[in-house]
């Protein structure tokens, strides 16, 4: 019986120990947190008060040693707010007081935080009312949405044309882009990834590699390729591919990460290989997750090849862009009036054709 106890005693140890060093976790993780919430608080707060009372937030010249007294006074008020525990972040990791002053504090702070991040926005944004009613800026709109109501077809045939190639765009860039989607995703999916420290590390390259990728907007891609190839619709189609391959990845490893494991168990145990694991027990149930991801980010690319036209990436923003740079702005609403349409038809065939799928 002392055995049994002694063992049973010996097994506690260490699960109180795990306990005691997962809490402590909890402490520093949340102290990090607390640290930057009153740094971000002191600082939105100074720095909207500067905007709006003293000079404009641009031409506020950048000062290491006031940025450093207010993250020293950050770091004490975070420490104390951990070691308090009536802080947001002690909510949040399931450290925070249990009694209702610790309760009244988290949701002051909640609503405080939020107060100051809406009013900063508001005026960081300038936003103006008056400016928005003024008499002179509701004519000047009258004027511009009269002419863009009442389209100039003399340029149909060219717009046409423009809009044909924008489409194919999309639909060249989205095709393109499914092999190497596809390899990828296998690749960047953790479930599949996660048997080793190698392949372990080649997800997390792959999954940095493709996040920084798809950071960057399909309209940065387009103003890169339209240095790279030159202005024009292979410039367009470029920087959706690149943009469209990075996007899809991450949706299809998605797909594979929530995959019904049952059916990989059931042929791994006949001592299948990686290959036929993959192929007989994953593949059938992402292909139609994947269809749908696809012709989805189909219909995002005709959107999309619309705005990369503004930068050289050739389609219907090309012509968009000409006619609004001369203020032309009656062919400017044929145009849009197109895009409207095109974009329309697209999403609701695309809707279809996902309802078909499932």
């Amino acid at each position: 019986m002392n055995e049994i106890s002694a063992m049973g005693s010996d097994r506690a140890v260490p699960v109180a120990a795990g306990e005691k060093a997962g809490r402590r976790i909890k402490y520093i993780k949340a102290t990090f947190l607390d640290i930057f919430l009153a740094f971000y608080s002191i600082l939105v707060v100074q720095r909207a008060i500067y905007d709006r009372f003293i000079l404009d937030l641009r031409d506020l010249p950048f000062s290491w040693t006031e940025t450093g007294a207010i993250f020293i006074l950050s770091c004490v008020i975070g420490a104390w707010w951990t070691y308090t525990r009536t802080s947001l972040s002690c909510r949040l990791f399931g450290i925070a007081k249990n009694n209702n002053v610790a309760e009244w504090t988290v949701e002051i702070f909640g609503w405080f935080l939020f107060d100051i991040t809406f009013i900063a926005g508001w005026i960081t944004t300038k936003i103006s009312i008056v400016s928005l009613f003024s008499g002179e800026g509701v004519q000047g709109a009258a004027r511009l949405f009269g002419a863009l109501f009442t389209p100039q077809f003399g340029i149909l045939n060219d717009a046409l044309f423009a809009m044909i190639e924008t489409i194919y765009i999309a639909l060249i860039a989205t095709l393109l882009s499914i092999p190497p989607a596809l390899i990828l995703s296998f690749f960047t999916a953790r479930n599949l990834m996660k048997e080793n420290k190698f392949t372990y590390a080649i997800y997390y390259i792959l999954r940095i590699i493709l996040n920084f990728v798809r950071s960057i907007e399909a309209l940065i891609w387009a103003i890169i390729f339209s240095v790279w190839v030159g202005i024009g619709p292979f410039a367009g189609m470029l920087a959706l591919l690149v943009h469209t391959i990075a996007s899809n990845a991450r949706l299809y490893s998605e797909a594979i990460e929530s995959i019904d494991q049952g059916p990989v168990e059931a042929i791994s145990a006949t001592g299948a290989n990686r290959i036929q694991i993959v192929w007989h027990a994953i593949v059938p149930q992402i292909v139609l997750p994947f269809l749908s991801y696809t012709i989805y980010w189909w219909d995002i690319n005709v959107r999309m090849a619309t705005i990369i036209g503004l930068v050289g990436g050739g389609g219907i923003g090309n012509l968009l862009m000409q006619y609004q740079g001369l203020a032309r702005w009656r062919e400017v609403g044929l145009i849009v009036i197109m895009i409207a349409f095109v974009v329309w038809v697209m999403d609701y065939v695309s809707g279809r054709i996902r309802e078909a799928i499932y």
